[in-house]
Formats: C-alpha cells, sequence, structure tokens
C-alpha cells in the first residue's frame, strides 16, 4: 500500500466533511452534529459561488492523484469519493436548484427547525435557543433565494407554496413544546423570532404566486444528462433502456402475482378487514411500533440476519405537515452519521381511519411490510450498520440505490422466508408494494427524458402502480423534485439478487442466508457495483459503470457546449 496515496486521499476526504459540516449546517444537525445549531445555509450568491469553486477545488486535487496502480482498497476508496464529488457537481449543474427551485428554500426552513425537535439531544432550552436564532436568520435567507430565483418552475413553486402553508405547524405546535416551562424571557424571545420567521415565509410564498404565472413550465433534464447521472452518481453500467427494462419485467411478474392470489383485492389494503381499527392517533402509532417484535421473532428464529450489539430503538412518528406534499408515504430518519444517540424514526402520515392513503390503510391492515422496510431489517438496520464503519469515505457513502434496494429486497424475502401466510393480506401488500416500486423507475426514467408529462406520472401511478390518486399524486411530484430517486429501489432489489444467486452458487452447500446478508451490509451503503467487487474480486460490473460514466460525461459536454 502507498501510505502516501492513501493519506492524501483520505485527508482531502476530511476536508471536505469538515467543510461540508459547516457549509450546511442545518443538515449537520440532521446528522447529530450540532456545533452549528444556530445557523441556517447561506444562499447569497457570493456562498454559492465559493461552494461550487471548494468543490472544484476538490475534484482538482483527486484528479491530480495516481490511482489506478493503488492495492484494491484505495482504489475502491478513490471512486467512491470521486463519485461523490462528480455527482454533486453533476447534480448541482443540472438541477440548479437556486436558481430554479423555491423548495430549496422552504425546505430550509422547515428542517432547520425539524432537526432541533426530532431528538432530545440537548435540554429544551438550549434548543430552543437554537430554534429562535435560526428563525431570526429566515428573513435574510429568503431575500437571498428572491436574488437567485432567476429561472423559478411553476411546478416547484406549487409545491413549496403548499409546503409553506403547512409550516407554521411545525413552528407552533412543535416548536411550542420546548417553550413549556422556559423562562419568560426566553418565551417572549419565541415568539417574536416566530413571528419574524413566519411572516418572511408567509410573504415569501406571496411571492411565489406572483410569479407563478410567469414561471418556466416543467422541464426535463433530457437523454444525455440523465445517463450522466446514472452513471457518475450512481456508478451504474446500466443505461435508461435498460432500467425500463428491468421496470417493466418487475411489473408484470407483480400484477401477474396479483392476479394469481386467491383473492386479488389482498393486494389492496383494506383496513375493513382489520379485526382492530386504532381509535385514535396515538393508538396507532402505538400499535404499529409494537408489530416490531413480530418481524424480530421470525429474524432470529429464521437467521436471517445478525443484529449487531448497539442497535437503538426504532420508533413510529407522525409525519410533519410541511413535508406532506412530496412525502405521501412518509419518510424514514435513521441515526446520522454523528449522532450519538442511536435510535430512529419513521414519520407516517396522519392517522385517520377513513383515509385513502395508501400507507394509513395499509398500517391499519397489515404494517409489518412497511415496518420491516422501514425498520428491521431495513432501513434502520442497515444505515445503523453503515454508520460505524472506520473507513470515512465508505460511511459517508449514501448510496440510494444500494440503501432502498436492500429495504425493498427485504420485503419480498420476509415473504418468502414465510413471515406471512399465503394469500393474506401482507402477502398481498408485498405484492403491491413492490409493484409501485417496479412502476417508478419505468416513469422516472421517462419523465426525465421528456418523455411523460407529471400528470401522465400520476397517471401510470395509478394504472400500473396501482396506487390511490393521493398517493399517486405525490409519487408523481416527488418524482418530478429528485431525479432517480424513484429508480432505487426496483434496481437496487434486483442488483442484489444477482449477488445473492452467485453468492449461493459460490458456498455450494455451505450456504446461509444469515451470512449473505451479513456480508452486504458489512460493506455499507456502498453502489453495489462496487460491493460486486469487493465480495467477488471481480471488477466487471465497475469497470462498465466507469466507462459509460466517461462516455456520458463527454456527451454531456459535446450537447452543452
Amino acid at each position: 500500500m502507498s501510505n502516501t496515496f492513501h493519506q492524501e486521499l483520505h485527508q482531502c476526504a476530511e476536508d471536505y466533511y469538515e467543510w461540508q459540516k459547516e457549509q450546511y449546517p442545518v443538515s449537520s444537525s440532521h446528522q447529530g452534529f450540532h456545533r452549528w445549531d444556530d445557523r441556517l445555509t447561506d444562499y447569497s450568491r457570493e456562498a454559492i459561488a465559493a461552494r461550487r469553486d471548494f468543490t472544484g477545488k476538490i475534484l482538482d486535487r483527486l484528479s491530480t492523484m495516481r490511482h489506478k496502480s493503488q492495492q484494491k482498497d484505495d482504489y475502491v476508496d478513490y471512486i467512491l469519493f470521486r463519485a461523490q464529488i462528480e455527482g454533486a457537481i453533476l447534480m448541482d449543474s443540472i438541477l440548479d436548484s437556486p436558481a430554479r427551485d423555491p423548495q430549496l428554500y422552504v425546505n430550509e426552513c422547515s428542517n432547520a427547525i425539524f432537526s432541533l425537535l426530532k431528538k432530545e439531544y440537548a435540554p429544551a432550552h438550549a434548543r430552543l435557543e437554537s430554534a429562535i436564532s435560526r428563525m431570526k436568520a429566515m428573513p435574510k435567507m429568503l431575500s437571498h433565494a428572491r436574488e437567485n430565483l432567476t429561472a423559478p418552475v411553476r411546478l416547484f413553486c406549487r409545491l413549496a407554496v403548499r409546503s409553506a402553508s403547512a409550516i407554521g405547524i411545525l413552528f407552533n405546535e412543535s416548536l411550542g413544546k420546548l417553550v413549556e416551562g422556559a423562562p419568560e424571557g426566553l418565551a417572549s424571545a419565541y415568539a417574536e423570532a416566530r413571528d419574524v420567521a413566519l411572516n418572511a415565509i408567509n410573504s415569501f410564498s406571496s411571492w411565489l404566486e406572483e410569479i407563478m404565472p410567469s414561471a418556466s413550465e416543467f422541464a426535463p433534464m433530457g437523454e444525455k444528462a440523465y445517463e450522466a447521472l446514472l452513471s457518475t452518481a450512481l456508478l451504474l453500467p446500466l443505461s435508461a433502456d435498460e432500467l425500463l427494462g428491468i421496470s417493466r419485467t418487475e411489473l408484470a411478474r407483480l400484477r401477474a402475482q396479483e392476479a394469481w392470489l386467491a383473492d386479488p383485492a389482498m393486494a389492496d389494503p383494506d383496513p375493513a378487514r382489520s379485526a382492530c381499527v386504532p381509535k385514535s392517533q396515538s393508538e396507532f402509532l402505538e400499535a404499529y411500533e409494537k408489530r416490531q417484535a413480530e418481524v424480530l421473532d421470525h429474524i432470529r428464529e429464521r437467521g436471517i440476519v445478525n443484529l449487531p450489539a448497539g442497535i437503538g430503538p426504532f420508533h413510529i412518528r407522525e409525519l410533519p405537515a410541511a413535508f406532506r406534499p412530496t412525502s405521501p408515504g412518509g419518510f424514514m430518519n435513521p441515526p446520522g452519521i454523528y449522532d450519538e444517540d442511536p435510535s430512529g424514526f419513521y414519520f407516517i402520515p396522519t392517522y385517520h381511519p377513513d383515509s385513502p392513503n395508501f400507507y394509513i390503510r395499509a398500517a391499519i391492515e397489515e404494517p409489518r411490510p412497511i415496518l420491516a422496510h422501514e425498520g428491521i431489517p431495513g432501513h434502520f438496520l442497515q444505515i445503523s450498520i453503515s454508520r460505524k464503519l472506520d473507513n470515512t469515505i465508505r460511511a459517508h457513502h449514501h448510496d440510494s440505490v444500494f440503501i432502498e434496494g436492500w429495504a425493498l429486497y427485504t420485503e419480498e424475502m420476509l415473504l418468502r422466508t414465510g413471515l406471512y401466510p399465503e394469500g393474506s393480506a401482507g402477502h398481498g401488500q408485498v405484492l403491491r408494494l413492490g409493484r409501485y416500486r417496479a412502476a417508478r423507475v419505468e416513469i422516472d426514467a421517462e419523465l426525465h427524458r421528456g418523455h411523460m408529462g407529471v400528470e401522465d406520472a400520476a397517471r401510470r401511478f395509478r394504472e400500473a402502480g396501482g396506487l390511490d390518486s393521493e398517493a399517486a399524486e405525490g409519487e408523481a411530484l416527488g418524482a418530478a423534485s429528485r431525479p432517480t430517486q424513484k429508480i432505487t429501489y426496483t434496481v437496487g432489489k434486483w442488483q442484489i439478487m444477482e449477488l445473492l444467486g452467485r453468492y449461493r452458487d459460490r458456498k455450494g452447500r455451505a450456504f446461509r442466508l444469515g451470512d449473505f446478508h451479513d456480508e452486504l451490509l458489512s460493506y455499507g451503503s456502498l453502489p453495489l457495483t462496487v460491493i460486486n467487487y469487493l465480495l467477488f474480486d471481480d471488477s466487471s460490473l465497475l469497470d462498465a459503470a466507469l466507462e459509460k460514466r466517461e462516455k456520458a460525461r463527454i456527451e454531456l459536454m459535446i450537447e452543452t457546449a
């Protein structure tokens, strides 16, 4: 091993991660680093330009390093860190969110407060003081937003207005709980800062409504940019057309399996079939959380995966209203990479027994498929292991294809290993969950390449994915806002199943499913092309991804020249 190369690479990475923590203080708070809890991200034009310049200089440092002659682990680390930097630069270049997407700024306001509330990492008064400082900084940040938004997209404006309209609940009800027992001076400072922040947010929202008629329509990034994202940010060796093949094959398989159920209606969650419908939000969340024990018992009995010491508790919480427009199913919040608290959360939409929302209906009738996806053995377990890696570059790598692919893989894996009886609600729900995730791949690829519009995407989610109108609209809006995120589930699952088959063939009679899962998770949240290299000493998929990356980069440069 070249100690010089290793030290230079990891010093470069450390410089970047330390810089990131200070430049993106709200993200740092989410990740459990609380030195700058009183700050917002600086979105002045000068700060945006400086960040772009710094990231470019990090890439320049990487470009001067010789890496092909290094040992395997250093080579992998180089590839991973370069993908982190190049992916960030490419995503910024393609999306240009500061100029096009007002959600960037509204989300900064909501996440600034949410990141201080989700865990009791410090006394309530200390977190309240940080919240006051952040709320005071919001008017200035939103004034920068108005200056930056030179090419706003109408769809993103509409979503930002919807999120802004719900932010008062977070600032009043949720944050207000920290005021209980606070000194009078601190309580009055909170009220003043809250009013200042909400006035600024409401004014920004009104401004967005004024400019919305003249804002541009949603525009796809196009073929070349989409292909470049697949290979550069995700290190995928697959083209968009190959993704469509995976999507359509998996969609056909799962729709047919729904039809094979003794009662195909079991794939559509129905609370009326449930023996017990919760009477309140608190009863719903408590009942949901308690079902984890059944999944854990199955995992232990079948030796499905090892549960390392130090894994914290996993809780179910209500989804804050500000996040509902583009997260109709809620979201998982794992322990952060710097977090001393190992607990995690799944935020699910507000409960109502008659809700048409797919996730609420599913959670009433049979919560275990989604619970296992978000908790154990899914996201919570996988990310809890990943964040503890000794290798800093690998611990910081958050490959969404592996992360979401693993969680989706666990849904069908638990079904096939006997957790849900044949033809049960659990069986049907796993098929429906897989079905609409398969539809996501096609929709994402076609939407961002310009072959499908947002309304077409919502219709496709209803017709092919089998979702209700509310969930389908949210899925379509989420796909438009976060390109490539929707492909990650089915594509990652498909890659993991390929690895599983190869692993079983290699082990023969010595094969144990739990051994495969333990080894797979031990690598962290890395691209599966990299894991294939580490697991089988086979670089062919990674080489193909890197070759595709260079070709896509050149083609994109030619197109944009």
